[in-house]
This record gives C-alpha cells, structure tokens and sequence, in this order.
C-alpha cells in the first residue's frame, strides 16, 4: 500500500477503468490529479476513439470527482518514439504491439518523468489491470486477479525500479465489479468499450489506415503445393494466421475449408497459405527472442524454466530458456503453438509473476514451406 496524503497523478483516457482508478484513489484521500494525455494529432475528428471526445469525457469525470485536471500533448514524441518504429517494423513484414511500445517508451518513461518531475507527484496511478508487491523490500509485477483482463503482458519492459512509483489499483478488481461501481456511481462512461492497440484506428479499417503510410505493392498468393490462386496488395498489410481480407474464400480444395496465411515471402513479395485454422504449416515448436527486458534487469546465464505468452489474452504455456549471449533467448515449448509471428513480444511468467520479455526475431516451424 502506498502512505496516504501523497500526491498521485492518474492518466486518465476517458474510458471506465481510468475513471474508477481515480474514484477509488479519491475515496482513500490521496492528492488526486487527473493527466489527460493526448498522442496523436491526424484525423482527430473521427467517431472512432476522438481525442476530443475522450477528453470530454475526461472532464466530466473530474468535474464529477472534484480533481484538477491537467493536459498534455505527446504526439510528437509518440509518433517519433512509437510510430515511426511500428511502421518500420510493417515495413519489414513484422507485427510489432503498439500498446507495449506506448507503455514502454511513453507512458512508463516520458509520462513517469513528467509527473514525477514536474508535477511533483509522488506516483503515477493507471487503470492496468495488473499487481505491483513488495515482498520483503523486493518490488515484483504480477498478474491482476480478473486474469481475463490482466494486462501484465503489456507491461513486461518495467523493471523493480520503476513500479515503486506505478501503481494499479484495479489490480485485486474484476471487471465486472468496476462496472458495477461505474453505473451505481452513475459514471457516464460505465458501459464505453474498451480498446488495444492502436486506439485511434478502427481495427475493420486496419489496412486502410496503413495505406497512408506503406505504399500498396500487388504480389501473388501461393498454396503450400505451389498454385497460384490470388493477388495480395503487399505483405506488410497481412499477419502469419490471418483469415480475412485475402479474398480466396471461394477458391477451395479436398479440405473444403478456410484459407490461412501460413508464411510470408518479403523479398519476393509473396504470401503462402494453407487450409485450417490447426494445420501442421502454423504449428511452432520455438523461437528467438531479442530485445530482452527483465523486471529484475539480471541476465540469464543458464537454462531456465517458466511460462510464456505470447499474445494478449491467451493461456501461457511451459518452456525452457536457453541462452544465446545477453542479448538473445532461445525459447523451446512444452507443445506447439499456431500463429507465432516475427515481431511480436514473448513474455515470461513463474507461476503468476512476471519476469520479463523479449521481441521474437526468429521462429522454429515443425514444417517449412520455401519459396
């Protein structure tokens, strides 16, 4: 627990886990300021997730706690520290997560700094779903306790350093418990969906989005027996298990079922896919990681044994950690999993705590299919 009558800044985006982080600070008598952050300046005037409508709710919502509020533009460096890297990452035909990079390098960094230095406040509160501890003087993350909103997976670049002026405190809430207060309380924000990713884009207008920013480079869609049965408009608007958006669905085999994107050719600028969600051309046995972060910054030096997630939301499996020099990890699972693409964050836990992460560089298939 954190000593009352500190002063604690909450970013506040206009959602409802925000607002009850806020709420819930309030009630305990802290010095709550409220900090709308605003990350992005083009097509701000769109229904889908409007800065300006957000900020609108934001105010309301303070006006209603009786906080100050206070508001501060980062899109130049968002666009600089996040943007610009997510797009490189496209470009190369990888799916980096936006939302990692916004934490690691905006709202845990740039964020953390502001509120800390400038506006003299002793911690920076967020609506994350997910448990800072301290046990015996040892800061450590773990996992929220509604472990179907748990969000560590998004936070693994902190270390012990930085939490101990983080704090969550929807961490022992559920979901369904904070929007229970929200509408008691008469939030108008109770029942506002939530987002992932990249909040200002409509994810069914993904591709479009892109559009702006990678130039469209038609190529062709093979089958892993060599056929060619369609045309794609470039590899970087399409991900390792995609379904949609090719459309082939018409086109069938003996399997009579699905088209899945199975690999992706970036030099010859080519897709390869394969019929059904569990085929074996989806199926990995590990990986390689990079950019590796460890909440407790030691690097390791021996083989290791954990959980890994890969994705947000989906069960984390076992695995074995096996060095490669302190900058890469080779990761082999306990079993298969579909989907695993280049770009994305593996991130480690033992038993519910998370311990770190790295970016995956390289993937080990149980069957390639070379073109």
């Amino acid at each position: 627990m954190i000593n009352k009558k500190k002063k604690i800044i909450i970013a506040m985006s206009g959602g409802v886990d925000s607002s009850i982080t806020a709420w819930l600070l309030k009630k305990q008598n802290y010095i709550v300021e409220g900090l709308f952050m605003k990350n992005w300046e083009e097509n701000d005037n769109k229904k889908y997730c409007s800065s300006k409508k957000n900020l609108k709710d934001v105010k309301k919502i303070c006006k209603k706690l009786k906080i100050y509020l206070h508001k501060i533009n980062f899109s130049y460096e968002y666009w600089n520290k996040v943007f610009k890297k997510f797009l490189k990452e496209y470009k190369k035909g990888n799916t980096p997560n936006p939302d990692i990079l916004c934490n690691q390098k905006i709202k845990f960094k740039i964020l953390l700094k502001y509120s800390i230095n400038i506006l003299k406040a002793d911690y920076l509160a967020t609506g994350h779903y997910a448990i800072n501890k301290n046990i015996n003087n040892k800061n450590f993350l773990y996992r929220g306790l509604d472990l179907n909103k748990d969000q560590t997976y998004f936070l693994y670049t902190l270390n012990y350093k930085k939490i101990k002026k983080i704090y969550f405190p929807l961490g022992f809430l559920t979901k369904k418990i904070i929007k229970k207060i929200a509408n008691k309380k008469k939030f108008l924000v109770a029942n506002k969906k939530s987002s992932t990713g990249i909040c200002f884009i409509e994810p069914k207008n993904f591709k479009n989005f892109l559009k702006k920013y990678i130039s469209k480079k038609k190529g062709k869609i093979f089958t892993i027996f060599g056929k060619n049965i369609g045309f794609h408009e470039g590899v970087s608007f399409y991900t390792i298990g995609q379904r949609k958006g090719m459309k082939i669905g018409g086109i069938k085999n003996f399997k009579n079922s699905s088209w899945y994107i199975i690999d992706k050719n970036i030099k010859k600028n080519i897709l390869i896919v394969s019929q059904g969600k569990n085929n074996i051309y989806l199926k990995s046995y590990g990986f390689i990681i990079k950019n590796i972060c460890w909440f407790n910054c030691k690097i390791l030096k021996k083989k290791f044994f954990c959980n890994v997630q890969i994705r947000y939301r989906m069960s984390s499996i076992k695995c074995n950690l096996f060095p490669i020099n302190n900058k890469k990890i080779k990761v082999i699972l306990y079993h298969s999993l579909i989907s695993v693409t280049l770009g994305q964050s593996a991130v480690f836990y033992k038993f519910n705590c998370c311990i770190g992460g790295g970016i995956i560089e390289k993937v080990f298939l149980i069957n390639n299919v070379k073109y």
